[in-house]
């Protein structure tokens, strides 16, 4: 008798899942890291957990407030997750910009992380850009760091400082409504000079969720294609979080999609989201007319942590 061979499983969204924990109290409300530090421990340690279980492997942190030492004291063990870090300011000074990453670390309670990215491109364009990036050079070479890249908006032009820099990762802004990045090719172009590509601000900042009324003043005049694409969505029984991550998953190019969740109950939403079956939508009629001006708009936007 013969056996044909086993037909390999359609990789799971969640390989390419990486999660930014929000820990700002405008994104917490009533969440129950808003409580005392044992519950705020916790709450950090059952989402945690709560990843782990569903296969997520990637966490991906950034300096400020408490949530790098919350992490630190709330990992699984043994931890399945690798960590992303991202920098200071380079106008702190580059000395403070390397202790800091080496502090994140600490925090965290890690021997080592997966990627350090500069947190602003526009860091790498000025006159200490190279000195900067031979500091984190030097923190790969000692084995703190397996990669490093930075973070990056379209008008970075990041493909040409990742080709300059050769960097490892790049981290960047697209989503249902700026779709920028992936319609100009610069996903693609990342790809092709051997960078890993994160995608962040899958959930446009939370805008994607957001009623007229909860939208902050200087972002008022969008509440009303807002509306309509929810209700397109609707009309397609789609909601916004599944159309969301349907979207970031359908892009070839990307290696991490980076949502950001505050709690477990968020999380369980997202996994949920993730599965679902894909939504028959043509992307393209979803994206803003202007992103670019929304893109600027939307820089003091509801909080992400992505």
């Amino acid at each position: 008798m013969t056996h044909s061979p086993a037909t390999p499983s359609a990789p799971s969204p969640i390989d390419r899942l990486a999660l930014a924990v929000a820990t700002e109290p405008q994104r917490l409300h009533s969440s129950p890291m808003t409580g005392q530090t044992g519950a705020r421990e916790d709450a950090m340690r059952f989402l945690l957990q709560t990843g782990a279980d569903a296969g997520v492997r990637m966490i991906a942190t950034r300096p400020g407030g408490d949530g790098e030492r919350l992490l630190g004291q709330a990992w699984p063990f043994p931890s399945p997750f690798r960590v992303t870090v991202r920098t200071v300011s380079l106008n702190e000074g580059l000395d403070r910009v390397e202790a800091q990453a080496r502090r994140s670390l600490e925090r965290l309670g890690l021997p080592r992380g997966e990627a350090l990215l500069v947190d602003n491109a526009a860091d790498l364009a000025g006159a200490e850009g190279r000195a900067l990036w031979d500091r984190l050079q030097s923190l790969k070479n000692r084995g703190l760091f397996r990669s490093i890249g930075f973070c990056a908006t379209i008008e970075d032009g990041p493909a040409l400082l990742a080709r300059r820099l050769e960097a490892d990762v790049v981290q960047v802004s697209c989503n249902l409504l700026d779709q920028r990045a992936a319609a100009e090719g610069v996903l693609d172009e990342l790809k092709s000079v051997g960078a890993q590509v994160h995608l962040a601000s899958v959930f446009a900042g939370g805008l994607l969720f957001a009623g007229g009324d909860d939208l902050p003043p200087h972002l008022a005049n969008y509440a009303q294609v807002l509306s309509r694409t929810r209700r397109r969505l609707a009309e397609r029984r789609c909601d916004p979080m599944q159309a969301a991550l349907a979207y970031a998953f359908s892009l070839d190019a990307v290696d991490r999609v980076v949502a950001s969740v505050a709690s477990a109950a968020e999380l369980r939403a997202i996994l949920a989201a993730a599965h679902a079956p894909r939504p028959d939508l043509n992307w393209s009629e979803l994206a803003l007319e202007a992103p670019a001006a929304f893109a600027a708009d939307a820089r003091a936007r509801i909080s992400s942590a992505a």
